[in-house]
């Protein structure tokens, strides 16, 4: 039987949590009692999931573009309302951006990449972490990459945005340790979500190839190390990476 969290009392907001890792760690969440919000954008396809979860626990679902401030603010609002508060982030929501030689990659397709893998990251941040600060208590989990690690060829604006997430949470943690708040990183290798279908094959191909275990992550192994990341038994480790890259970056 998979390891069960406590969550109980606590409320969350997984961004990007409609499909693929972000829907699993939903699912492990509420299995652990919390109360949770997705946001993403795709309303619809967040609106359907939380139905079909809704008989496992307390689930909404918020249309959220995190990378306008004025719609994460309105999330943030709506959520608070909604389940009361929030303890617990899970910064998923992602793109991969094209596949392509940096001198490729058009200016608004840089930025866009960086305002959703990045910027998107520090909306959420700022939008919940200030009422942590005040119950002094948090956890937040940001979702990198192992292209944040290494710098994977014709992705250099996925890889960049990642490595700044990896960053970025290095310096929140240290802002807010003695707040009981634990804000750690995770970078997986590639999962088969609906990530992979705008990725050229070769590029699929070649992530995979780097991955000594030879096979893709699966969403459920990555929520596993997720629940513990934003449990409270993770009660010292903060500002860290967690690997989950099946051996290809094991540093």
């Amino acid at each position: 039987m998979p390891i069960k969290f406590d969550f109980a009392g606590r409320g969350a907001v997984v961004t990007g949590g409609a499909q693929g890792i972000g829907r699993a760690v939903v699912e492990r969440l509420i299995g652990g009692g919390a109360a949770v919000a997705i946001w993403d954008r795709d309303q619809k396809l967040g609106e359907k999931t939380a139905t079909e979860l809704a008989a496992r626990g307390k689930v909404i679902a918020c249309a959220v573009d995190v990378t306008d401030w004025a719609s994460v603010e309105k999330a943030r609002d709506a959520t608070v309302k909604a389940i009361g508060k929030v303890d617990i982030l899970v910064n998923n929501a992602g793109i991969p951006g094209p596949i392509s030689k940096l001198w490729e990659h058009t200016p608004e397709e840089w930025a866009q990449v960086i305002a959703i893998n990045l910027t998107g990251q520090y909306n959420c941040c700022r939008a919940l972490v200030p009422a942590m600060v005040e119950r002094n208590y948090g956890r937040i989990a940001n979702v990198a990459s192992v292209a944040g690690k290494e710098g994977n060829p014709n992705a250099s604006a996925y890889s960049a945005s990642k490595a700044g997430v990896i960053a970025l949470t290095k310096s929140l943690a240290k802002e807010v340790a003695g707040n009981n708040i634990a804000v750690n990183a995770i970078t997986p290798s590639p999962a088969k979500t609906a990530i992979l279908d705008n990725v050229a094959q070769f590029h699929i191909d070649y992530m995979l190839s780097k991955v000594p275990r030879g096979r893709f992550v699966e969403v459920g192994e990555v929520a596993t190390m997720i629940a513990f990341m934003v449990s409270e038994e993770n009660s010292f480790t903060t500002g860290a990476t967690f690997d989950i890259s099946g051996g290809r970056t094991t540093y």
